[in-house]
């Protein structure tokens, strides 16, 4: 795997030099980071904690805190189950039970052939057709175990140009 951490460090002192003189830097800087990279690599936590006078353990603890922020390289395929109240009365607790033992994987994890990654999120809008799934940038509604079984192996046969 190629270690990238160069430009990790790169991004984070650039997202640190742009933003640390705004009131209350360090969730602008985290957003940064986040959405040039698509999480936060621990490599940075130090140099972000220096920028902003603080120690590593206390950026460690706002990432950890916001479920938004991830500390690991997502998936190609970036999946999201919708945690809210109207999914989970339309079984969105069965499938998010039936996608983790289907890909191995918890939430805030990614498949080792980083092909899978999966969050929870809270509302993604689409309450009267639950329970919600979405997949990159594309919601898709009325997910039970087989719709989700068709939907990755529809991913698994695209090529891997049209995938990213």
């Amino acid at each position: 795997m190629h270690d990238h951490s160069d430009q990790y460090i790169e991004t984070a002192r650039s997202a640190i030099d742009r933003l640390q003189h705004k009131p209350g830097a360090l969730l602008p800087i985290l957003h940064d980071i986040h959405n040039q990279l698509g999480f936060i690599p621990a490599v940075t936590l130090a140099i972000i904690a220096a920028g902003l006078h603080q120690t590593s353990a206390e950026i460690q603890g706002v990432i950890s805190f916001y479920e938004h922020f991830r500390t690991t390289p997502p998936g190609r395929h970036q999946l999201q189950i919708c945690r809210a109240e109207a999914c989970q009365a339309r079984g969105s607790r069965a499938l998010e039970q039936h996608v983790k033992a289907t890909l191995g994987i918890g939430y805030h994890q990614s498949t080792p052939d980083q092909e899978y990654s999966l969050d929870p999120v809270y509302c993604l809008g689409n309450c009267a057709c639950g329970p919600n799934l979405r997949v990159n940038d594309e919601i898709i509604g009325r997910v039970n175990a087989a719709r989700f079984d068709r939907l990755i192996d529809e991913l698994s046969t695209l090529p891997l140009e049209i995938k990213s």
